[in-house]
């Protein structure tokens, strides 16, 4: 990392800069979904039931961790703007309270979720025999929740400092020690599901202590503050509020479709645990946009040029449509490949490969929308995307509910393909709100720090 900071009028956001935050991102994010698809295609040739309990697990680790997506988020939004307004020194001593954070959060939510793991995987579970290969996966990946919530907070800072280079070193890493931890431990050890919780725990443990020895010695470089402080770690609790109801509102979205692919059986869940997956790829992929987006726009803003800041959202929006076309071409070509990846059997196979046509087709709607909830969040507008989200939520429960009513009728194909619409209807209303939103000004404040000045 440079020791030094550009002046404000030094922050530009044209495609050269939008690529080289966007395409490390891109590949280190891609990293994270590639823990879950190892585990899945590994455990997959275990049985439809194991590969059924790591669906349940995945859907409570995921959220155990996705809630405080915002120790990234948030973390990014404020380090983003003191480094745009000049100070560096600043940025990380606000970025290092986003860590101590992190790092007590991280244990909290790692005892909760290692003592409840049994009655956390039931809402998740189609069968008593896929509930004990989730509470298996769940208790020993507890062990890894600390670190999964420091590499967050220490993924922000970097990001916030224009850094996306270093995440995906760590991430490269990451990923390469966890696919051959999870073979050898679920394969060549006979482990079962225990080898690929106990290969992504180890893999964890390892990116968080090398993204804090990064971020560590980049504050020592700058006389920056790294001992925890009261006022820092709780402003940034604070900052990251609105993010967390953002985040439990989406979780929520997610965690009720699940439970729907639940109520249908072994087959369905396994079906849609995979398709979550590949999704989760694409997610990130698209996101890649999101994460520039979100460092950019802080930078931007906290220099005082929201011109500019606008500008690069309407080329970032455009992108990410596009690479929304792109994914789902490609998906739309493999839907029948894909499946033979994770399982042999064949009810399973033909449900992805139904599920993912859905999928593919909902990818433009889904570049859009992550473009502009990561402008959003660089800009620090975490109030308006708590309300809205959680107003998107309110309006999705009766369209689950629907497709949790009508979708079980017609074998697992149809289950699968009766929830994936009807998560599109969600991105399709959470687009709407997105829209009107960016159309205004009211998002974009500028000043070092959003709050005194909102």
């Amino acid at each position: 990392m440079p020791a030094s900071v550009p002046p404000p009028a030094a922050i530009h956001a044209g495609p050269r800069e939008i690529l080289g935050l966007a395409v490390p991102a891109f590949l280190a994010l891609v990293a994270e979904p590639l823990f879950l698809m190892v585990d899945a295609a590994v455990v997959g040739r275990l049985g439809v039931v194991p590969l059924a309990g790591l669906g349940a697990a995945s859907s409570v680790l995921l959220t155990a961790a996705g809630i405080f997506v915002f120790l990234a988020y948030g973390t990014t939004s404020v380090v983003a703007r003191q480094y745009g307004a000049g100070s560096r020194r600043g940025a990380l001593e606000l970025g290092v309270g986003g860590v101590w954070l992190a790092g007590g959060l991280g244990v909290l939510a790692g005892l909760a979720v290692g003592v409840g793991a049994r009655p956390l995987a039931e809402g998740f579970s189609s069968s008593p025999a896929a509930l004990d290969q989730a509470v298996t996966y769940l208790r020993l990946s507890a062990i890894g929740l600390p670190a999964m919530l420091l590499v967050l907070a220490a993924t922000g800072i970097l990001r916030g400092l224009q850094d996306t280079r270093t995440p995906l070193v760590v991430a490269t890493a990451g990923f390469g020690a966890n696919a051959v931890l999870s073979v050898v431990l679920v394969l060549g050890l006979d482990l079962g599901i225990a080898g690929a919780a106990w290969g992504t725990v180890i893999a964890q443990w390892g990116m968080a202590l090398a993204l804090l020895v990064v971020v560590l010695r980049g504050g020592r470089a700058v006389g920056a503050s790294l001992r925890p402080h009261v006022g820092r770690v709780v402003g940034a609790a604070l900052d990251g509020l609105p993010l967390l109801v953002r985040t439990l509102a989406l979780r929520a979205v997610i965690l009720l479709t699940v439970a729907a692919a639940a109520s249908f059986g072994d087959v369905p869940l396994a079906s849609y645990q995979v398709t979550t997956t590949i999704w989760s790829l694409l997610v990130f992929a698209l996101d890649a946009l999101a994460i520039a987006g979100q460092a950019l726009t802080g930078a931007q803003l906290g220099s005082g040029d929201a011109k500019g800041a606008r500008a690069a959202t309407t080329l970032m929006v455009r992108w990410g449509v596009w690479g929304g076309v792109a994914l789902g071409a490609v998906v739309l070509a493999l839907h029948r490949v894909l499946p033979a990846l994770f399982t042999d059997d064949p009810a399973v196979r033909s449900a992805i490969a139904a599920g993912l046509v859905v999928v593919a087709l909902g990818q433009p709607l889904a570049g859009y929308v992550f473009v502009i909830d990561g402008v959003l969040i660089g800009a620090g507008d975490g109030r308006w995307l708590a309300w809205s989200m959680t107003l998107v939520l309110v309006a999705y429960l009766p369209v689950v509910l629907l497709a949790r009513a009508v979708g079980g009728d017609h074998g697992p194909e149809a289950a699968v393909v009766t929830l994936w619409v009807a998560f599109t209807v969600f991105m399709a209303v959470r687009g709407l709100f997105m829209a009107w939103r960016i159309r205004g000004d009211a998002w974009a404040v500028t000043g070092a720090q959003r709050s005194s000045r909102a």
